[in-house]
């Protein structure tokens, strides 16, 4: 790293540090992120910066700019991301910090399904991606993944070492938050909303074979999205299969 690049990053970290102890023992993850992402987007510059709570989702993404992933992009994401080397490096793999250069061309990265799906729509042409643990007392284990997209050039070795002191501090911080309070369970008419929704019927079958209106559908997947924290059909689609399957196994 260039004398210039670390003293800008002892200042950086330094304010990192100072808000990490700050807030660490009075928030949860969903408080502090928002404040966060700013300096590690000041510390790793970039054109976007994304954090998904669970490495390798689209679910509840934190985005600077804010709204930067719509539901189509989550969706598409969804998807397509078991066929991204970026995505399996941070779900599977190590998820030390790593530019999408390094794992392919950019032949092959345009190639992806993802890109012209997901990443070109963002302007994502570089990344810079990493994962670290997270989870609370009493919360399962899983990863959080940041991903930072430029547009323009790639980053750089300083850009990459930088990360990786920030992967530190971000691992020690989430390992140690409050855990987030349990959202309230699914009502009886969620459930069999959701139910239609994972075999496939649309928002209107779903109001048909119910008697409601879709209107009244949207609320409840609305309210059913919040408690499963998902994001959107496809998600909560997926997570109320594993959860009906778990419940299943559960009774045998």
């Amino acid at each position: 790293m260039t004398p210039a690049a670390e003293v800008g990053l002892r200042r950086i970290l330094a304010v990192v540090d100072l808000l990490m102890d700050a807030v660490i023992d009075a928030v949860d993850e969903d408080t502090l992120v928002p404040v966060l992402l700013p300096l590690l987007l000041g510390a790793v510059p970039g054109d976007s910066i994304v954090w998904s709570p669970h490495a390798g989702s689209a679910e509840r993404p934190l985005t600077v700019p804010a709204g930067l992933l719509g539901q189509d992009l989550r969706d598409a994401f969804a998807r397509e991301a078991g066929s991204d080397p970026l995505v399996l490096h941070t779900t599977v793999g190590p998820g030390t910090p790593m530019r999408r250069s390094t794992l392919q061309t950019c032949r092959e990265y345009h190639a992806l399904a993802a890109y012209s799906d997901v990443y070109r729509p963002l302007g994502a042409e570089q990344q810079l991606a990493m994962s670290f643990p997270a989870g609370g007392a009493g919360e399962p284990p899983r990863k959080v993944c940041v991903v930072i997209n430029r547009g323009g050039s790639d980053f750089s070795d300083d850009d990459v070492a930088t990360a990786a002191l920030l992967r530190s501090r971000l691992t020690r911080v989430l390992t140690r938050l409050p855990a987030a309070p349990a959202p309230p369970p699914v009502t009886r008419r969620e459930s069999a909303v959701l139910t239609l929704l994972a075999r496939g019927l649309t928002n209107q079958q779903i109001a048909h074979r119910l008697a409601i209106s879709p209107r009244t559908v949207d609320k409840h997947l609305e309210h059913a999205y919040a408690k499963l924290r998902v994001g959107g059909r496809v998600e909560a689609a997926n997570a109320w299969l594993t959860r009906e399957a778990a419940a299943v196994r559960s009774v045998r």
